[in-house]
């Protein structure tokens, strides 16, 4: 890749606001034709000639997607597709060849790719497998997302309040919390209260979905 296009990326890495494509192939006419054509419905675009570029590239935490030939100079997008999780990148990827076989596109597919596209591909299965990996790749962000706020909402609750919401994910009542804390049965009431406020829990059943969700166990008793 020439300095110039190497800037010109470096660029709109501190621009990223919306989804991201990002596309990796040694043939710079692929890489210009990808670009145009995925620019040309709205997308941002970042292309490399090798994976080691991808992976130096500064990414945003937006829905994105990697475009990857499987046959690069000196290396296979196969094997990169199994090392990229340990760089700690999660977005999905499209594959693309000019030599693709059957057994190549199961191991693919069966190691998470969106989509396997076999050159020269219609332009539209190349925008709908695109599409198809930004959705997917934004519903994982949502998730990460709705975790993160869990857990912080999880980190405000007191001691006492964690404490409590063990016995009501255990499916104790009021009374039995205060025999097993020697609480009053209005302090617990409060205390639980304060739990369902902060994990915004509409409901018992709710609440314990989002403990599952955080790995809180259920308080055992101990008078059992």
């Amino acid at each position: 890749m020439s300095s110039w296009s190497h800037s010109k990326s470096a660029q709109g890495s501190a621009e990223q606001k919306g989804p991201v494509v990002y596309v990796v192939d040694d043939d710079a006419s692929m890489r210009l034709a990808l670009d145009g054509l995925l620019r040309s419905i709205g997308l941002q675009v970042e292309t490399f000639e090798s994976s080691q570029e991808f992976l130096d590239f500064p990414k945003g935490n937006v829905p994105s997607c990697l475009v990857l030939d499987v046959r690069l100079r000196g290396e296979s997008g196969l094997n990169f597709q199994e090392q990229i999780e340990k760089h700690g990148v999660q977005m999905p990827i499209v594959f693309m060849t000019g030599h693709g076989d059957i057994a190549m596109t199961v191991k693919a597919m069966k190691a998470g790719a969106v989509d396997f596209l076999a050159k020269p591909f219609r332009d539209q299965d190349m925008l709908d497998a695109v599409s198809a990996a930004l959705v997917k790749d934004g519903q994982r962000l949502a998730s990460q997302q709705s975790i993160a706020t869990l857990q912080a909402a999880y980190a405000s609750l007191t001691a006492r309040e964690r404490e409590v919401m063990g016995f009501v994910v255990a499916g104790l009542m009021n009374k039995q919390i205060a025999y097993e804390l020697n609480l009053s049965e209005v302090t617990v009431k409060v205390h639980r209260g304060q739990v369902m406020r902060k994990l915004t829990a509409r409901s018992v059943a709710d609440l314990v979905r989002k403990a599952e969700t955080l790995g809180v166990k259920p308080q055992s008793q101990a008078s059992s």
